[in-house]
C-alpha cells in the first residue's frame, strides 16, 4: 500500500516535465489523489465480496489489480491514462487496506483490538520511511517508469504470502451479498454513534493528514528549496511517526483507546494552532526547521489517532465486518482526499493554506470523537429480527 504512494514522491519533478504541468501547481498531486480515490471505490468492492467468499479470495483479487494498476502506470502515455491506471492500481490497494481492518476485527475486539491495530499501523509505516528513498535510488539509474513498475514485482511476493496466509472469516460470519444484506448492514454502521462518531472523526484527522501527502513534496522542493532532501525530510518523519504510534500501543492497553485517541486529537488541535500562528507571523514561510518540526508532530499524532479511533469504531461491527470496514474506508480515504484536495490545490507559495487545513479538520475531529464517546460498545446485530 504504502509503495504504491510514497515511492512516487520523488519523480514529482520528472512527471512536471514528462507531462507539461505547471511549476508550483497542485497539478502533480493529483497523482495521489488519483490512487486515493481509488482505493476509496474499491472499499466498498472487496469489503463486501470478503463477507462472502472470505478475506483471503478477495485479498488475492485485490492484489492483482494491483499489480496490473502498476504496470498500466509504467507505461502511461498522458497524464489522464497515467491518472487512469493510478485509480485502478487504488482499486487493488484498497484490497490490504479494507481487509486488514476487517481481519484484526475478525480476530480482536476493544482495547486488544487498538492495540493490535496500531502495532499494525507502526510496522505498515516501514512503508512510508524507506518507499521515497527507493524511489530516489531507482531515479538514479532510470526514469519514472520504473518506479512504478517497481510495484509489480512486490504485489506479486504479496499474493504469495496471501496464499500462505490462513482464512480468519467465521462460517457463520458469512453473509450473502445482496442488497437487502447492503441495506440492513449500511443501517447499522449510519446508526450506531460509536461507529459513525469515529468514523467521521478519523476522516478529518486523515483528511488533515493527506494535505501532508499530497502537498509535502511540493512544499519542501518549491518553497524551500530542499527537494534534493525529500526523502530524507520524509524519512525523518515517518519514522517519528512510526516510533510515536508504537509507543502509544502500549498505552492504549493502560488507559484504554478512547483516552489515548482524545490526548492525540487535543495535541492535533494545539500543534495546528501554533503552526497557523507561526505562518501569520512569518507571511506563510515558518523557518524550514519549524515547519519540518510542527508537520512531523502533527502527522505522528493524526496517525496515533487513527488506528485507536478506527478499532473503536469497528468494535460493534463484528456481523458485518467487511461492510463496516469497507464503508469506514471510503470515508477515511475517499472523503478524506477531496477534504484534502481544498487546501492542496490553495498552496501556492506560501504553508498557509496546509496550517489552516491542519487547524480545521484536527478541530472538527476532536469535537466530532467528544460525540462519539457517548455510544454503545455492544456488538450490533442488523440481521436478528
Amino acid at each position: 500500500m504504502a509503495f504504491g504512494i510514497d515511492s512516487s514522491l520523488p519523480a514529482f519533478e520528472e512527471l512536471r516535465s514528462e507531462f507539461d504541468l505547471r511549476d508550483g501547481s497542485g497539478e502533480v498531486s493529483l497523482v495521489v489523489t488519483a490512487y486515493f480515490l481509488g482505493m476509496a471505490a474499491g472499499q466498498i468492492v472487496w469489503g463486501l465480496s470478503s463477507d462472502r467468499i472470505g478475506r483471503r479470495l478477495a485479498l488475492l483479487g485485490g492484489l492483482s489489480l494491483y499489480g496490473i494498476g502498476a504496470a498500466g502506470s509504467a507505461f502511461a502515455g498522458s497524464m489522464n491514462m497515467l491518472l487512469l491506471a493510478r485509480f485502478v492500481w487504488g482499486l487493488g490497494a484498497a484490497g490490504p487496506s479494507v481487509l486488514r481492518n476487517s481481519i484484526a476485527r475478525d480476530l480482536y475486539s476493544g482495547d486488544r483490538l487498538a492495540r493490535v491495530t496500531s502495532l499494525t499501523m507502526a510496522i505498515f509505516l516501514i512503508g512510508p520511511a524507506i518507499a521515497p528513498s527507493v524511489g530516489e535510488l531507482i531515479l538514479l539509474t532510470g526514469e519514472w517508469r520504473f518506479v512504478f513498475a517497481a510495484a509489480v514485482p512486490l504485489a506479486f511476493v504479496a499474493v504469495v504470502w496471501t496464499i500462505r496466509f490462513g482464512e480468519t472469516l467465521a462460517p457463520e460470519n458469512a453473509r450473502p451479498v445482496d442488497l437487502a444484506s447492503i441495506r440492513r448492514g449500511s443501517a447499522a454502521f449510519f446508526r450506531t454513534r460509536t461507529t459513525i462518531g469515529y468514523s467521521a472523526s478519523t476522516t478529518l484527522a486523515s483528511g488533515a493528514f493527506f494535505i501532508f501527502l499530497g502537498s509535502g513534496q511540493p512544499i519542501v522542493d518549491e518553497i524551500y528549496g530542499y527537494g534534493d532532501w525529500f526523502a530524507l525530510v520524509f524519512f525523518g518523519i515517518a519514522a517519528f511517526i512510526g516510533i510515536t504510534v508504537w509507543t502509544s500501543s502500549r498505552y492504549i492497553s493502560r488507559f484504554g483507546a478512547d483516552r489515548v485517541g482524545a490526548i492525540a486529537t487535543t495535541v492535533m488541535v494545539a500543534t495546528a494552532a501554533v503552526f497557523l500562528v507561526t505562518c501569520l507571523v512569518t507571511d506563510g514561510r515558518p523557518p524550514f526547521a519549524v515547519w519540518f518540526a510542527l508537520v512531523m508532530v502533527f502527522a505522528a499524532f493524526t496517525t496515533v489517532s487513527t488506528p485507536a479511533f478506527i478499532a473503536m469504531a469497528m468494535t460493534p461491527m463484528a456481523k458485518v465486518a467487511g461492510l463496516a470496514s469497507a464503508l469506514n474506508g471510503v470515508m477515511t480515504i475517499g472523503i478524506a482526499s477531496l477534504l484534502a484536495v481544498v487546501f492542496d490545490r490553495m498552496i501556492d507559495d506560501t504553508v498557509t493554506p496546509m496550517a489552516a487545513g491542519f487547524l480545521l479538520y484536527s478541530s472538527l475531529a476532536f469535537l466530532v470523537a467528544a460525540w462519539a464517546r457517548g455510544g454503545s460498545r455492544e456488538v450490533v446485530d442488523p440481521f436478528s429480527t
